[in-house]
């Protein structure tokens, strides 16, 4: 397949494509909404990992789009073999914003935050804006990034009615009630006395190693799971 670049902020990613399944072309795809509200997607555009866009820029068919333990199994036109399916790793699937399926009233996507702005809801003072947001199933955190920029990283705001109390995505704005501290979390502590050597380091704790932890972040052209606005 072909490559080409396209750039739009209208796309919205639905499906990020896996390994091949089985010999003929089949591939698993990792979506963000529960995998059997997938009926609508009949055409999908393919996008590889720097923003390009392969068949040149046009649609591919989705010949069937199959819920599997999460997942879905995906069948597209012209993908017929495993080393086809497998040229499609890491890429993503993407639709333009109008042909998302229609939400019922008081609901919207998560990717309908990203971009907006966000005001302290005592001060009226603009925070900064939301980047994106992680979902791991339970309580959602928004990524924000804040005025001025984030010299020690983004602001996460968990996304729950007594913290963010005013939300208008048509609008692109978002209140928040932020509590005590939550706006410090991230930013930068003034310069201190170097700490000892022996207590900065883990492994003064007999079996206890040091274990980074990456947090998967979905990027604010992911289509996110439908949230019901709290405040209709």
């Amino acid at each position: 397949m072909r490559e080409s670049r396209a750039e739009s902020s209208d796309w919205v990613s639905v499906v990020r494509f896996g390994r091949p399944r089985g010999l003929r072309g089949e591939i698993f795809g990792d979506v963000w909404n529960p995998p059997e509200t997938y009926a609508w997607l009949k055409r999908v555009w393919i996008r590889n990992r720097e923003g390009g866009f392969l068949s040149d820029g046009r649609p591919v068919e989705v010949i069937e789009a199959r819920p599997f333990r999460g997942r879905l199994i995906l069948r597209l036109a012209g993908i017929d073999s495993v080393d086809a399916a497998r040229g499609l790793s890491g890429c993503e699937a993407v639709v333009p914003r109008p042909e998302l399926p229609p939400l019922p009233d008081g609901e919207f996507y998560l990717s309908d935050l990203a971009g907006c702005a966000v005001f302290d809801r005592r001060s009226g003072a603009r925070l900064g804006a939301v980047t994106g947001w992680q979902d791991f199933g339970g309580a959602i955190l928004l990524e924000m990034e804040p005025e001025g920029g984030a010299p020690a990283g983004p602001v996460w705001i968990p996304f729950t009615r007594s913290i963010c109390v005013e939300i208008q995505p048509e609008m692109g704005r978002l209140v928040i009630d932020p509590p005590e501290g939550l706006l410090e979390l991230n930013r930068p502590e003034p310069p201190g006395p170097e700490p000892d050597d022996d207590l900065s380091r883990a492994d003064h704790l007999p079996g206890v190693l040091p274990r980074p932890v990456r947090a998967r972040r979905r990027r604010p052209g992911s289509q996110g799971r439908p949230r019901r606005n709290p405040h209709p």
